[in-house]
Order: C-alpha cells, then sequence, then structure tokens
C-alpha cells in the first residue's frame, strides 16, 4: 500500500477549509503505534486501527470528487422510498413484504464512470448502479454533482447477511442518513447498537424523522423532543434532525438542501476518517498507561540477577578453581625441585573445567587447539535454578509494574525470550574470561631459582660428603674439608640448603596463599563481568525494547489524538 500522506495530499488538494496536513499527520501516527506494537499485543485488538490504516488510504487515493451518503434504516421506516424520492426515480424496490432492501442500491449524480472504482470497492454490484442526471435534467441535479447515495438493506432484517452486510456498508460511507419512523424511532435496537456507536461521527451523522405526515401536526413537535432527547443520551447532541415525508417533495427538501451542502463543502470523507480516528483512539487508549514507564529494571533487580546467573554459570566454582590452580602451580613453581615433578603429576583444577588458563605458563609452547570453548562447569543445581527464575520474574515484574495487562505481559514474555539460549551463552562467556592464569608472575622464577640454588648447594654438599667417605673406605687419603666455623663446608652445604629449601617454602606459602585469593577475586570480578552481560544482553536488553516500543507507541497515540 502506498503511503498514506500522499494519498491524503492527492486528495485533499486545492480544498483549504480542511488542513490536510492534521489529518496526515494523525493516520500518520496510527500506523507509527501499529509498527511499535507489532509481536507485542493481541491482533484482535488491533484490527480497528489496521482498518483505519488500509481504508483512509484506499479511500481517499479513490476518489476525492465524490460523497457517498448512505440511507440507513429499520424495516418499514421508508427509507427506499426516500431513497427515490431524492432521486426522483423509481430505483429502489419499494413494497409491503418485508425485508423488501436485501441489497445496497446506488444512485450516481454525475457520470457514472468517475464513481464506479468507489462502487467497486464498497461492493455495490453493477446491476444495481443507477446515474440520475441526463441530458433531459439541464442543471437540475448540478447541485448534488457529485453524490452517490446508497439504500442499505434493513440492520433489523430477520436475514442475518442483511445485518451483515449493512455492519460492513456503514463502515465505508463519508455520511450516514439515518432514517427512523414515528412507530420505531425509540426502538433500542437502532440506539444501542447503532446510534450510540456513532457518537464520535457527529460531524457525518444526519437523523431524519420519515413519514412525519403519519403524525396530526401536533404531535410531530413533541415527537421531535423526544427523538431530540434520545439522540442526547446517545452523544449526538447536536446532530441535524429533520422530519421527511417521501410522498411530498416539499417535505425532503431540507435535506436535500443538507445533502447540497455536504456534497458541495467536499468534507464529508475527511471528517468520517477524522471520527474514525477518534475511534481508533478511544479505543487503544486503554493499551497505553497515563505516565511513562520506567526505562527498565533498576540497577539493585539487575545485580540480583547477576549473581543468580553467575550461580547458574558455576562462577564460585570456577573461581575456587582458579585459586586451587594459582596454590598448585605456585607450590610447583617455587617449591623444592625434587618434588616439583610429583606435584606436576596431580591435576590442576583449571585442566578439569577446560577453562582458559587451564595451560599453566610452564606449558606456554601448547598448541591455541588445547584450549577448548566447551566447559566442563558442573550443571547448576535446582536451587539455582530457581533462583534465576526468580531474578528473572523479578526483572520482569519491575520493568511492568503500572503498565497495561498486554504490556505487562510482553514485558514478561520479552524477558523470558532467550532464557533457551542462556546455558550456552553463558558457558561461552566463562570460557572466553581472561582468568589472569596464562603467566607466572616474576616472584615465582625468583624463588624458584634460589630454590634451586639451594638444592643445588645442599646436593653439592652431599656430593662432597661422599666422595670424602668413599676414599676413606678405600684406604685412600681422606678429604681436608674446608670449614666454616666448627662445621666441614660440605655439611654446611647439605645442611644449609636443605634449612633454607624449607624456611624458603615455609615463607613462601602464606604468600602463595593470600596471592591465591587475590587471583581468585580478580578472576570471581572478571566472570561476573562476563556473566552480567550475557544476563543484560538475554534478559535486560529484550525487556528495554519493549519497553522503548510502549514509549513510541503511547507518544504515537497521544500524537492521533484529536488537538
Amino acid at each position: 500500500m502506498t503511503n498514506i500522506a500522499d494519498r491524503v495530499r492527492a486528495a485533499l488538494q486545492g480544498d483549504q477549509r480542511v488542513d490536510p496536513d492534521a489529518l496526515i499527520a494523525r493516520l500518520d501516527a496510527v500506523r507509527r503505534f501499529l509498527d511499535a506494537v507489532d509481536g507485542q499485543l493481541p491482533d484482535a485488538q488491533l484490527v480497528p486501527a489496521h482498518t483505519l490504516v488500509e481504508r483512509a488510504g484506499t479511500r481517499l487515493a479513490l476518489s476525492r470528487d465524490h460523497t457517498v451518503v448512505a440511507l440507513a434504516g429499520a424495516t418499514g421506516s421508508g427509507k427506499s422510498s426516500l431513497f427515490n424520492a431524492l432521486a426522483r426515480l423509481g430505483l429502489s424496490p419499494v413494497g409491503v413484504r418485508r425485508p423488501t432492501t436485501g441489497v445496497a442500491h446506488a444512485c450516481v449524480w454525475g457520470p457514472l464512470d468517475g464513481a464506479n472504482r468507489l462502487l467497486d470497492w464498497i461492493g455495490v454490484l453493477p446491476r444495481h448502479r443507477f446515474v440520475r442526471e441526463s441530458a433531459l435534467d439541464a442543471d437540475d441535479e448540478s447541485a448534488l454533482h457529485g453524490l452517490v447515495l446508497l439504500d442499505l438493506p434493513d440492520f433489523d432484517s430477520v436475514q442475518r447477511s442483511h445485518r451483515l452486510e449493512v455492519d460492513r456498508l456503514l463502515g465505508l460511507v463519508d455520511l450516514v442518513v439515518w432514517v427512523v419512523d414515528p412507530q420505531k424511532y425509540a426502538d433500542r435496537v437502532i440506539h444501542t447498537n447503532y446510534l450510540r456507536e456513532f457518537h464520535r461521527h457527529r460531524d457525518v451523522t444526519l437523523v431524519v424523522l420519515n413519514q412525519a405526515d403519519r403524525l396530526p401536526p401536533a404531535e410531530l413537535p413533541p415527537v421531535l423532543d423526544d427523538l431530540r432527547r434520545l439522540l442526547d443520551a446517545d452523544g449526538l447532541g447536536g446532530v441535524p434532525l429533520l422530519a421527511t415525508t417521501a410522498i411530498d417533495p416539499a417535505r425532503i427538501v431540507e435535506l436535500r438542501g443538507t445533502l447540497e451542502r455536504t456534497v458541495a463543502g467536499r468534507q464529508a470523507a475527511l471528517r468520517r476518517l477524522a471520527g474514525d480516528v477518534d475511534t481508533v483512539v478511544a479505543g487503544l487508549d486503554e493499551l497505553v498507561a497515563a505516565d511513562t514507564p520506567a526505562a527498565g529494571p533498576d540497577e539493585g533487580t539487575v545485580g540480583s540477577l547477576s549473581r543468580a546467573l553467575a550461580g547458574t554459570a558455576g562462577v564460585p566454582a570456577v573461581a575456587a578453581a582458579v585459586e586451587g590452580a594459582y596454590r598448585h602451580r605456585a607450590v610447583a613453581s617455587t617449591g623444592w625441585p625434587l618434588v616439583r615433578g610429583w606435584r606436576r603429576l596431580r591435576p590442576d583444577p583449571l585442566r578439569r573445567l577446560h577453562l582458559p588458563g587451564a595451560v599453566s605458563g610452564t606449558d606456554a609452547g601448547a598448541p591455541a587447539e588445547s584450549l577448548v570453548a566447551a566447559t566442563s562447569v558442573p550443571d547448576p543445581t535446582a536451587a539455582q535454578r530457581s533462583a534465576l527464575g526468580l531474578a528473572v520474574r523479578a526483572v520482569a515484574d519491575r520493568s511492568g509494574a503500572g503498565l497495561p495487562a498486554p504490556w505487562a505481559t510482553a514485558v514478561t514474555t520479552a524477558a523470558r525470550s532467550r532464557l533457551g539460549d542462556l546455558p550456552d551463552a553463558l558457558d561461552r562467556a566463562v570460557a572466553g574470561t581472561d582468568l589472569g592464569m596464562d603467566r607466572r608472575p616474576v616472584w615465582w622464577r625468583f624463588v624458584g631459582a634460589v630454590q634451586w640454588l639451594v638444592t643445588v648447594a645442599a646436593v653439592a654438599g652431599l656430593g662432597w660428603l661422599a666422595l670424602g667417605y668413599a676414599l676413606r673406605a678405600l684406604g685412600l687419603p681422606a678429604l681436608e674439608y674446608p670449614r666454616v666455623g666448627e662445621a666441614p663446608l660440605p655439611t654446611v652445604l647439605l645442611l644449609g640448603g636443605l634449612l633454607a629449601g624449607l624456611l624458603l617454602a615455609a615463607l613462601t606459602r602464606p604468600v602463595v596463599r593470600w596471592s591465591a585469593r587475590r587471583a581468585r577475586h580478580r578472576a570471581e570480578k572478571r566472570l561476573t563481568a562476563a556473566v552480567d552481560a550475557v544476563g543484560r544482553d538475554y534478559v535486560v536488553t529484550p525487556v528495554r525494547a519493549v519497553l522503548d516500543r510502549y514509549g513510541q507507541a503511547r507518544q504515537a497515540l497521544r500524537d492521533a489524538e484529536r488537538s
């Protein structure tokens, strides 16, 4: 469908008494509302708005020179006789058998060719279309040139198809002339089901009390006053009310004059659309609240979500593994070289979880393929899954607080829309987080070098002493050991190396524990940030998207209201 604004401008070009931009803006606002709520609200609630957008563009594109007026009434109201009287021809069948009018008949003032496309859209069959003017009329009918007068089926017909056809046609015409008679002008059906529904279309509504000749002259004013009272109760105060008699041409002069003014003004279609917009906006108003919604959940709620996601993602387990891996690797790098091989035989906690940093600095030459993306973090417990569900619900509840029910439901749906993708996303976030374990601290290297030094000293002292014992056992001259005080130097080297190694290991153990805790906190902080980003992308962002669309819909509906 082409742009509504273009159609409206084409339809209203040259008509200065109606502001086309105001109507363009209102129709465009309804379209923006529909764009904003697409996929968020039930389609059944949006049918009138979609119908308006489509019908407005089509109606104004078809003809700007014709005014479609419908005569609507109950069985026996005489609308077909009135139709024929206005046309001054016997076009619509009139009879005593009811209902007589089963299909709509159309009378066109002016060339029929110009109105055919409009009548095709309305749905009037070609055999029920008539041209009023001819060469014999001269200029007698020129004042109604452009009028398309419809005689509708009876809206209270016993045949349901007739009633449905009336309802359909009433949504397409530009102006409705409600024809009532003295006997049934107060009938509940016409007031409750029809007239009351047209209270926002007062500008394109006309009521006539037909068959007024059946009333004594003295009774006509009281009946008209009573009918006016009923119309006021229907919300149609100020709507023109006329008395007509089809059998007396003089009694339809006022009605004919009203139609002539309507046709000359070329405003009925625009006024009808303005009323349609009013009706649609009123029906949609309950879907938006008076206040602007929050931009999303507060930081406290998001923080609770992040903590729940951290538990589900196994962040505490990973952080504990980082601490254990740090201690494992630190002891392996700073402990006695003679027992380091035994330490390396013990499993690295990070290796068991297939996490980044599982390859220690000593394995820096390992291929990158050894770092796999999928982790082996333990599955969340039932309590952790429950905590996550409650946290997601809290995000939805806080974000949707105060919103109309359909939007609150849309917010909840958005918050849960990507829960199925969360496990993989969390696993990738954990796997992709730099835990800070891919490098060995400098002090490890220094302590390790010192350990090697004292170990070499101890081994040298042991070897020196062993050599002395061997020579003595072979009867060879004994070695003379240098002395440090009273102790032989080999003994000093052996015992000193062993004691120094033990002392260095004892001194570094508290440092290793403190550093391991720092590594744990650092990894936990990085993991929490990664998990928080997942929570925002997969839960908070969809919720905020719905809230943004709510704000757009709310503003669009405010723009669509008549100023």
